[in-house]
């Protein structure tokens, strides 16, 4: 069973590997997929962790998925036009 000193740790070397990457956010250094790997094995072997982190220090590292995996996250939902049925449709609509 973890402790909660084991936590704290845990909690201390994810903070620690967030200011990095942050450093590694500016000035685009080579370490970032390390950091990023050795962030995601310390949050999967202790998901609680996750839930002490400040709001800043979960943005730093979304900035540091985007920035390596080249992706960007979704902010909305865009909604397609609903399609006329078959059965409704005219020679107008064609």
């Amino acid at each position: 069973m973890e402790t909660s000193s084991s936590s704290s740790n845990q909690a201390y070397e994810v903070r620690e590997k967030l200011a990095q990457l942050e450093q590694s956010l500016l000035q685009a250094t080579p370490n970032m997929p390390t950091l990023l790997r050795d962030i995601h094995r310390t949050l999967k072997a202790d998901p609680d962790v996750v839930s002490i982190l400040t709001e800043e220090e979960c943005s730093i590292l979304v900035q540091g998925l985007k920035k390596q995996t080249a992706t960007e996250i979704a902010t909305s939902v865009t909604k397609k036009k609903p399609k006329k049925a078959l059965s409704k449709m005219t020679l107008d609509d064609l």
